[in-house]
């Protein structure tokens, strides 16, 4: 099984900006949604962790890594989508006119990386890491690729990620059915509730 587990948050994230290849570094909350999301994954049998190269997902992976005493292995294929010229900008400043344009046609943003592109190298991790047999694999990664992992698990085009809300520092399971994948959760945040709220 893969667990896809997405970082914890960033200033730009806090901000309400657009945040693709940038390379900021967790905030002090970001710190403790890492904290928090470690110590829910802690007690599952992770045999390897795969991170994103950027830092934020390069911190969360190393709190998962600590709590459950697996080494942290850098993949590419976890990058965040490329946002390009929209890198950086505040998400609600994007003319509306623009936003329809790039659904309209494939899902690349101006200067940026495709959906398809996006989808393929998802795809080929996604492959490649379930053939691995027993245990857990933890992927840190970010909401694009998380979201087009769930639309490969489920077969349905990339563009359902538009219809996604995934949070920060949320799990999601894919797993390995016996024709094909299969999706088993989706945006799991409960850990990063207060005990006393979970106990109600």
């Amino acid at each position: 099984m893969i667990v896809f587990a997405r970082h914890g948050q960033t200033a730009p994230n806090r901000d309400g900006l657009v945040l693709g290849r940038a390379d900021p570094e967790l905030t002090e909350e970001g710190r403790r949604q890492a904290a928090l999301l470690a110590a829910a994954l802690a007690g599952e049998s992770v045999t390897a962790i795969l991170t994103s190269p950027l830092v934020r997902a390069r911190q969360t992976a190393e709190a998962v890594g600590a709590a459950c005493g697996a080494t942290v292995t850098v993949d590419e294929r976890l990058l965040e989508i490329d946002w390009g010229a929209w890198e950086g900008r505040p998400a609600g400043s994007l003319a509306v006119a623009d936003v329809d344009r790039w659904r309209a046609d494939d899902g690349t943003a101006p200067e940026g990386e495709s959906l398809d592109s996006l989808s393929r190298r998802v795809e080929s991790f996604c492959l490649e890491t379930l053939e691995q047999e027993g245990g857990v694999v933890v992927a840190v990664s970010h909401v694009s690729p998380i979201k087009a992992a769930a639309a490969w698990a489920l077969g349905v085009d990339g563009t359902v990620a538009w219809r996604m809300f995934l949070g920060l520092a949320s799990i999601t399971r894919v797993g390995r059915g016996r024709t094909s994948p299969v999706l088993l959760s989706f945006n799991e945040t409960g850990h990063l509730r207060p005990a006393e709220a979970r106990t109600r």
